[in-house]
C-alpha cells in the first residue's frame, strides 16, 4: 500500500506541471483573441486593422473550442447583422459567426444557399487562385451552410462531380494532382452529402503518405516540410474517416512550436500568428487531447 502511494506521488508533480502548462496555454490563446476585438465588436488578427468577417468567425470559434465566453457579444451580433454581404465567403463567415453567437441568420442566407444549389453554383472552380485553400472550398461552404440550416436536396450531381476528382492515389485534386487541402474539402463535402465513408477507405492511404513521423502533415506526399494548415486538413480528414493520427505526440510538438509569444499560432515555427492558423492549431490539439 505504501509503495503504491509513493509510486503515485512520483507522478503527481509532473501531472500537475502538465495541467498547469495546458491551462497557461489556453489562457494565452484566449487573451490573444480577446485582445484583438475592436470597439465595434468585430475581430481582426492584426491589431489596429478594421474588423473583418473571417477573423470574427475564427475568433469566436477559437473561444468556443476553449470554453470561453464571448466578450461584448451584443456588439459582435450587431456588427455581424450590419455587415455587407457580397460573396459566398461573406455569407459563410457571417452565418457561421452568428450561429456561434446562438443567433438565427435572416432569410437571406437560406435564399442564397438555395439559389446556389438550384443553379449549381456550388460546384466550385478547378482553376483557383493561389490564395484559395482548394478548388472545393465553395462547395464545402455551401454544403456546410445547407447542413446547418437543415436543408434537404438531391446531392447526387455534386457528389458525382466531386468523385470525378478522386485520383489514382485515392487523394482528391484537379488535373490528376492530389493534395491534402483538396482531399479534406472533398471528403468533408461528401460527408455533408451523407456519402458513405467506407467508399473512401483508400483515401486514408493518401493522407498517411502526407503524415510525417517527425510530426505534422505536408501538402503532398513528396514534400518534406509540414505546415499548420496542411496538418489541420490531414488530421481532420483522418477524423472524418474514423482514424487517428499515427504520430500524435510528434504532431502536437510540431503544432506547439508554431505558437508565438502573443499566444497565437503561425503556419510554422516562423511567421506571424493569425486567427485561422490559431483555429487550426486549437482544433487539432483538442483532437489530440492536448488542450
Amino acid at each position: 500500500m505504501g509503495a503504491r502511494l509513493r509510486e503515485a506521488g512520483r507522478f503527481a508533480p509532473s501531472l500537475g506541471k502538465e495541467q498547469s502548462a495546458r491551462s497557461s496555454r489556453v489562457n494565452a490563446i484566449i487573451h490573444y483573441v480577446a485582445d484583438r476585438q475592436n470597439g465595434d465588436g468585430g475581430y481582426t488578427f492584426c491589431q489596429g486593422a478594421e474588423s473583418n468577417a473571417q477573423d470574427t468567425y475564427y475568433g469566436l470559434e477559437i473561444l468556443e473550442l476553449l470554453g470561453a465566453s464571448f466578450p461584448h457579444i451584443e456588439k459582435t451580433v450587431k456588427w455581424l447583422q450590419e455587415f455587407s454581404l457580397d460573396s459566398i465567403y461573406s455569407y459563410y463567415f457571417v452565418g457561421k459567426a452568428l450561429s456561434a453567437c446562438r443567433e438565427k441568420s435572416d432569410g437571406r442566407l437560406r435564399k442564397v444557399v438555395s439559389s446556389a444549389i438550384s443553379f449549381d453554383r456550388y460546384f466550385g472552380n478547378v482553376d483557383v487562385y493561389v490564395e484559395v485553400s482548394s478548388e472545393f472550398t465553395t462547395t464545402f461552404m455551401i454544403l456546410e451552410l445547407a447542413s446547418s440550416l437543415g436543408m434537404e436536396f438531391d446531392g447526387s450531381k455534386v457528389r458525382n462531380w466531386l468523385l470525378q476528382y478522386r485520383n489514382k492515389d485515392c487523394g482528391f485534386g484537379a488535373h490528376g494532382h492530389s493534395n491534402i487541402n483538396s482531399t479534406y474539402h472533398a471528403v468533408a463535402s461528401l460527408n455533408f452529402l451523407k456519402h458513405t465513408m467506407n467508399d473512401l477507405r483508400c483515401t486514408e492511404e493518401f493522407v498517411r503518405q502526407c503524415e510525417k513521423p517527425h510530426g505534422g502533415f505536408t501538402v503532398i506526399p513528396r514534400s518534406l516540410t509540414p505546415y499548420l494548415e496542411h496538418t489541420y486538413y490531414g488530421a481532420m480528414t483522418l477524423d472524418l474517416l474514423g482514424k487517428d493520427c499515427m504520430f500524435p505526440s510528434q504532431t502536437a510538438d510540431f503544432i506547439l512550436k508554431c505558437q508565438r509569444a502573443n499566444g497565437g499560432f503561425a503556419r510554422s515555427d516562423l511567421g506571424v500568428s493569425t486567427f485561422e492558423n490559431t483555429f487550426q492549431a486549437v482544433s487539432v490539439l483538442r483532437k489530440l487531447g492536448m488542450i
